[in-house]
């Protein structure tokens, strides 16, 4: 009797793990979190923040997480060609920005590669857009959702997770940003 409740168990398991990770294939290929925030300061103002990779501890929630953490600045003092290496506790893991584009004060493009606690390649971009000396600031990252990444989003809300940080170092840009404008 036991052998078979046993063995029941472990088909309902098993069929509950085939049917998780055959709805995990149905989850799209690739993701995209974006917020958005409106600063009382020209575009000017509020791009060497972002430009200036060295500029980001002023605002960028990822930078407190871990005070200890080493960092290493290289390539271009800042704009494109400019490169953050970080190597931090288990929440900031290790990784590497790099400004590939941008067109000032307008918009900047970033190759973020993180490579541990999980390896991933992604894009981030930043947007200006200013009126009349308020501008609206979007922060995005796009990237692609390997399988691991579709079965771990059945349990994580990742636009939720990476969404909260952006929230966060938008509203600490916006106060720098409207402080020095």
């Amino acid at each position: 009797m036991l052998k078979k409740t046993l063995m029941s168990i472990a088909v309902v398991f098993a069929v509950l793990m085939v049917g998780l990770l055959g709805f995990a294939t149905t989850q799209p290929d690739s993701f995209r979190v974006e917020r958005s925030t409106s600063i009382n300061a020209p575009a000017s103002v509020i791009f060497p923040f972002i430009s200036d990779l060295q500029r980001w501890s002023a605002w960028s929630p990822y930078e407190k997480i871990d005070p200890a953490m080493k960092r290493t600045f290289s390539g271009a003092a800042r704009g494109t060609g400019a490169i953050y290496d970080w190597d931090g506790n288990n929440e900031v893991g290790a990784g590497r920005m790099e400004i590939v584009a941008e067109t000032p004060p307008s918009q900047l493009n970033i190759q973020l590669d993180f490579l541990r606690p999980f390896e991933g390649r992604n894009q981030v971009e930043f947007t200006l857009n200013e009126t009349g000396g308020t501008t609206q600031v979007t922060w995005a990252m796009q990237g692609p959702m390997p399988f691991l990444s579709k079965v771990m989003c059945l349990f994580f809300d990742m636009d939720k997770m990476i969404g909260k940080d952006y929230e966060a170092g938008l509203a600490a840009l916006k106060k720098v940003s409207e402080a020095g404008a």
